[in-house]
C-alpha cells in the first residue's frame, strides 16, 4: 500500500480565515481525498502559527492575554474542518507541549551538529513577514513587497542557523527533483535565489524584547524565532519528538507541502536547510499556489472586498464554492474571485450540465428500466472513451494542475449529455427496442459512476450524492473501481433531489 502526507502551511491566528487560505486548505484535502480513495495510506495535517511579534503586539492591542488571544482565532481555523468539509487527520498548534517538544528536539540535533551559533545582526524586520528583509529585496519606497510598510531597523545578538553551508546541497536537490518544487517557474525562483546566496539566517529573539515563543533549549534568555518554531510543525505533527514517534516513521517524507508563493523560500530554502543540518530526508515534493483577488482588485480591509469563505458556504454550500475554487483559480497562479463568475459557474457548469446529466440519467432509469441496472455487454468503446478522460483526470492531480482535473471531469459530463442528445433514449424507447435502451443507460450508469468519483475528491457532498442515486453506500470504505463495469445487474437507481438548483442572482 503506498503512502501520502499532506500538508498545509499554518498560517497565524491573528486574524480570521480568508480565501487564500480556503484555497490552500481545499487543495490539499483534494489531494488527501484523492489519494484515499485509490486505496493509498494517507494523512492529512493542518494548523495554525501562534507564536512571534506580530501575535504578541495585536494581543497586547487587543488588551488580552497573548495564549487566551491565540485560543480565540486558533478555534476559527479548527472548526474549518466542519465549515469547508475537510478530511484533515490531525490540526497541530505551536503552542501545544508536543510540539514545543518536538521543535526543541530539532533545535538540539541542529545545534549539537554545530549548525547553529550566536552572533549580532543590524538589519529591516517586517513583523508582518516575520522576517528580515535585504534591502534589495525591499520596493522602490523601502517597503517590504508583500506588506507594504517600512520595515523596522533591528539589532539584536540572537542565534543563527548556517543555512550557507547547505545551500548547494539544497540547489542540487531541487535541480535533480530529489525534492520536487512546482510548477517550474517557482523551481527557477528559489534556484535563482539559492545562486544569489543565502546568508545566514536568524533563529532566535531575546526573551526581553520577545517573551511570547519556544525557549531555545541551551539558553533560556533567548526564543526561538518564528520559521525555526512554524516550520517545525510539519514533523511535530507526525509525533516526532514524541514518546511514539510511530506516525513519523511511517509517512515522512511528506509526499507533499502545499503553500503560498510568498514563502517558498522558507520552504524550499530554511526548511530544507534544517532538514539536512539534522539529517532528516528531505519532502518528495513542494507545490505552490499563488494569490487570489477580488474583482481583479488585490483584497484590503480597506477596500471592503475582502471575501468570506463563510459566507459563500452559508449561501451556496460547501461543494460549489470548493468548486469554484480549484477550477476558477489556476492552481498554481493568481486567480480572481468574482461574485458574477461564481453565479456564472454554479447555473452552467453545475446545475445545467452536472445537475442535468444526473436527473435526466436517473429519471430515464426509472421510468424505461423500473429504476434497474440492466448491464450492457456491448460496452467496450463507450468504456474505452470514457477512460481517456479519467486518466487525463488522473495525470493533472499527479501534477497538482487541479484545475486540468476538474475540466476533464466536466468535458465527461459534456460528453454524456451529448450522447443522451445523440442517441435520444426516449425515441428508441417508442420504437420497442428495449434492450437498446437498457444497453444506452448501462453506459450513461457507468458514465455517472465514474463521473461521481472524480468528482467526490472537490464535491464530497455532491459526489456521495450521485453514489446514493446508484445505489451506493458506506462511503467511508469506498474505494475507486474506475474499471468499466462497476454496476452490478439488478442494482435500484433511485432519483433523490436536484443536485444544484439554478441560482437567479
Amino acid at each position: 500500500m503506498k503512502k501520502f502526507y499532506v500538508t498545509t502551511a499554518i498560517p497565524y491566528v491573528n486574524a480570521p480565515p480568508h480565501i487564500g487560505f480556503a484555497l490552500e486548505i481545499i487543495q490539499a484535502d483534494v489531494l488527501a481525498r484523492y489519494h484515499r480513495l485509490r486505496g493509498d495510506e494517507t494523512f492529512f495535517l493542518t494548523g495554525v502559527d501562534e507564536h512571534g511579534v506580530k501575535l504578541y503586539d495585536t494581543a497586547k492591542e487587543a488588551n488580552m492575554d497573548t495564549q487566551a488571544y491565540a485560543d480565540v482565532y486558533a478555534e476559527k481555523f479548527k472548526a474549518l474542518k466542519g465549515v469547508l468539509n475537510l478530511s484533515n487527520d490531525d490540526f497541530v498548534r505551536t503552542t501545544s507541549d508536543r510540539h514545543k517538544k518536538g521543535a526543541k528536539k530539532l533545535w538540539t540535533k541542529m545545534f549539537e551538529k554545530g549548525d547553529i551559533y550566536k552572533g549580532s545582526y543590524k538589519g529591516n524586520y517586517c513583523v508582518g513577514c516575520e522576517a528580515f528583509v535585504l534591502d534589495k529585496d525591499l520596493d522602490e519606497n523601502g517597503f517590504c513587497p508583500n506588506h507594504k510598510k517600512k520595515p523596522i531597523v533591528l539589532e539584536e545578538e540572537n542565534y543563527f542557523f548556517k543555512l550557507s553551508k547547505y545551500s548547494k546541497q539544497i540547489s542540487e536537490a531541487i535541480k535533480k527533483d530529489e525534492m520536487r518544487v512546482v510548477p517550474e517557474s517557482r523551481k527557477n525562483e528559489i534556484l535563482n535565489l539559492i545562486e544569489s546566496g543565502f546568508n545566514d539566517v536568524s533563529f532566535s529573539r531575546p526573551k526581553n524584547v520577545l517573551p511570547w515563543g519556544i525557549d531555545v533549549p541551551n539558553d533560556d534568555t533567548q526564543v526561538m524565532y518564528v520559521w525555526c518554531d512554524a516550520l517545525t510543525n510539519y514533523i511535530t505533527g507526525l509525533g516526532y519528538g514524541s514518546d511514539d514517534e510511530t506516525l513519523f516513521e511511517k509517512f515522512w517524507p511528506v509526499s507533499a507541502h502545499i503553500i503560498g508563493k510568498d514563502i517558498l523560500r522558507f520552504h524550499a530554502g530554511v526548511w530544507i536547510g534544517m532538514l539536512l543540518s539534522a539529517g532528516i530526508p528531505l519532502p518528495e515534493a513542494v507545490y505552490v499556489h499563488g494569490f487570489v483577488t477580488s474583482e481583479g482588485q488585490k483584497m484590503s480591509k480597506s477596500l471592503g472586498n475582502v471575501v468570506d469563505p463563510l459566507v459563500y458556504v452559508e449561501k451556496y454550500g460547501v461543494d460549489s464554492l470548493r468548486y469554484f475554487l480549484m477550477k476558477e483559480i489556476p492552481t498554481t497562479d493568481d486567480g480572481d474571485f468574482s461574485h458574477k463568475r461564481f453565479v456564472e459557474i454554479f447555473n452552467s457548469e453545475l446545475a445545467n450540465n452536472l445537475g442535468n446529466l444526473v436527473n435526466r440519467v436517473v429519471m430515464m432509469t426509472e421510468r424505461y428500466l423500473g429504476g434497474k441496472v440492466s448491464v450492457n455487454p456491448n460496452h467496450k468503446e463507450f468504456g474505452e472513451k470514457v477512460s481517456e478522460f479519467v486518466k487525463n483526470y488522473e495525470l493533472a492531480v499527479e501534477k497538482f494542475d487541479l484545475k486540468t482535473a476538474l475540466e476533464n471531469m466536466i468535458y465527461l459530463v459534456d460528453f454524456g449529455n451529448k450522447y443522451i442528445d445523440e442517441k435520444k433514449p426516449w425515441t428508441i424507447a417508442k420504437e420497442g427496442k428495449n434492450q437498446d435502451v437498457a444497453n444506452v443507460l448501462y453506459n450513461l450508469l457507468e458514465l455517472l459512476r465514474i463521473v461521481a468519483f472524480l468528482v467526490l475528491p472537490v464535491m464530497p457532498k455532491t459526489g456521495e450524492k450521485i453514489l446514493l442515486q446508484l445505489g451506493f453506500s458506506n462511503f467511508e470504505k469506498l474505494r475507486f473501481e474506475k474499471e468499466w463495469g462497476g454496476l452490478r445487474e439488478g442494482s435500484l437507481v433511485k432519483k433523490e433531489d436536484s443536485l444544484f438548483p439554478r441560482l437567479e442572482e
